[in-house]
């Protein structure tokens, strides 16, 4: 389930990016950050429902999660804007093409934080 979601999340990031620098001519760092915040939505939802199933009790556990998710894919933010910069700026990649090959990077960094340090189940939930 995390690929299938994975594909509609990097689908959500590649076409806003797209859409952004192509069609608005932001700027392709601009754009990437701004299709990181939409895709970083689409994913917390998405996981939370579909991949891990994840309940929250009450809306204090729900900002905490959501907390933890973004703060988590920041990391995924960074990389995303460096290895576009270097592609880009660096070895004149064509911008959504260098945004397609950084998200290969991406969906594993997203996978394994997610599932190691956001959705982790908890004693309480019954795993030790």
């Amino acid at each position: 389930m995390y690929i299938i979601m994975g594909v509609f999340t990097t689908i959500v990031n590649i076409v806003s990016f797209y859409v952004l620098a192509e069609t608005f001519q932001m700027d392709y760092k601009m754009a990437t950050v701004a299709a990181w915040v939409l895709s970083v939505l689409f994913a917390y939802v998405t996981n939370k429902l579909y991949v891990f199933q994840q309940k929250t009790a009450g809306m204090r556990s729900l900002l905490k999660e959501l907390a933890a998710f973004f703060s988590v894919r920041v990391l995924s933010l960074g990389i995303d804007l460096a290895m576009m910069i270097l592609l880009v700026s660096q070895f004149h990649m064509n911008e959504t093409l260098a945004k397609i090959a950084d998200n290969v990077i991406i969906v594993v960094v997203n996978y394994v934080a997610s599932k190691w340090i956001v959705f982790r189940k908890t004693k309480e939930e019954g795993v030790s």
